[in-house]
């Protein structure tokens, strides 16, 4: 038989893909930056760009206009300072709202971290025979389809929008020259959000790509399965620390029953049920308490210090545990065999030293250790 342990078939935890963020390993879509800075772009050109052309052309004006002063004290920095100080906002205006989309980008695909490392420096990027493996491997292959799918749908675009404004892209040469560049304005800017409309299409076939390669990339094979839930877990003694506080917790919780319990049927390891026969406070016996697992530990261990006594009667045990709460009082298909456990532990009470009951159950209310009715 073969060993599969190292093919890599498993979808990848949680774990592994907090892993890989930290490594930088995240999500990226180069379409979806684009079409979102063309977007942007094409935002701040038709909220800014008249306000930048207008700081301009008042520079321009000013430039061509000369007078006395101007002869007198000639100062071509200043003018440069002032073209540099009126184009300042609107490029601040363009470049803080690209930033921050870099940074909302890299928190939302980076599980909310900012991956310093997808900044730095890779050597193993210059590698000639990567770089080829890139090429001609199925990423470059699935990248090449990308680009021949932007290639067709963004010139489709330019093709009809070039369609569209032929009659007035031919006639800029003719009328006023106020409508002229309105008309070549309105242009650009119905080109730009065109193509941005299709670099948001093609970032819609990007992303479930790039996230299906990610996965495919994280995919775990069987042993690596196995090391993260061992490294999970722990080791044997921090899982015996944290079974013996979940002990001492359910002694805490049972303590006050335990007081009160006449005797305790035990399954032996798996159940335990602590139960009491008061006529002051009910016709029948009663579950003070009753557990599995690590809770049934600590009952036993309970018992032994307060000197309780514990009958291993497994099938009445489960009996007892899956048909009757804490608290109440059992079925009265099982007074009988309560009656004689009873009578044996009261008998031990005063020192006699009698044989063990034989216990029978019925069988309507016969169990296995899942709470199934028994065969």
């Amino acid at each position: 038989m073969s060993d599969s342990s190292g093919e890599k078939s498993f979808a990848p935890t949680a774990k592994r893909k907090s892993d890989a963020a930290g490594k930088g390993d995240v999500l990226r879509s180069r379409e979806l930056g684009s079409a979102a800075a063309v977007l942007l772009g094409g935002a701040w050109l038709a909220l800014a760009g008249p306000w930048l052309l207008g700081e301009l052309a008042i520079l321009l004006k000013g430039s061509f206009t000369f007078g006395r002063a101007d002869l007198a004290t000639f100062a071509p920095g200043d003018a440069l300072l002032a073209a540099l100080l009126a184009a300042a906002p609107p490029l601040a205006a363009l470049g803080l709202p690209l930033i921050g989309l870099t940074l909302v980008s890299q928190l939302a695909f980076g599980d909310g971290r900012w991956v310093a490392g997808n900044m730095a420096f890779k050597g193993s990027r210059l590698d000639p025979l990567k770089g080829l493996q890139r090429m001609f491997g199925p990423n470059g292959l699935i990248e090449m389809g990308k680009g021949l799918l932007k290639v067709a749908l963004l010139g489709g675009i330019a093709f009809a929008w070039a369609r569209g404004w032929l009659a007035t892209i031919a006639g800029l040469g003719r009328g006023d020259l106020a409508q002229q560049l309105s008309a070549g304005w309105a242009a650009l800017l119905s080109l730009i959000f065109a193509l941005g409309a299709g670099l948001v299409v093609i970032a819609m076939v990007d992303f479930p790509l790039q996230w299906m390669q990610r996965m495919k990339r994280l995919k775990m094979s069987h042993q690596e399965m196995r090391d993260e839930h061992k490294e999970s877990d722990g080791s044997p003694e921090a899982k015996a620390a944290r079974r013996q506080r979940q002990r001492e917790l359910a002694m805490g919780a049972v303590a006050p029953a335990m007081r009160e319990a006449q005797f305790v049927l035990t399954n032996p390891a798996h159940f335990a049920v602590a139960m009491i026969y008061d006529p002051a406070r009910a016709a029948a016996p009663i579950v003070l308490a009753k557990g599995r697992g690590d809770k049934a530990l600590a009952m036993k261990q309970l018992a032994r210090e307060l000197a309780v006594p514990m009958l291993e009667y497994p099938q009445l045990a489960r009996s007892v545990y899956f048909t009757t709460r804490e608290n109440q009082t059992i079925r009265e298909e099982l007074y009988a065999a309560i009656a004689s456990v009873l009578a044996f532990v009261l008998s031990l009470k005063r020192g006699e030293q009698p044989a063990p009951p034989v216990i029978e159950v019925p069988v309507a209310l016969r169990f296995d250790a899942e709470g199934r009715a028994a065969p």
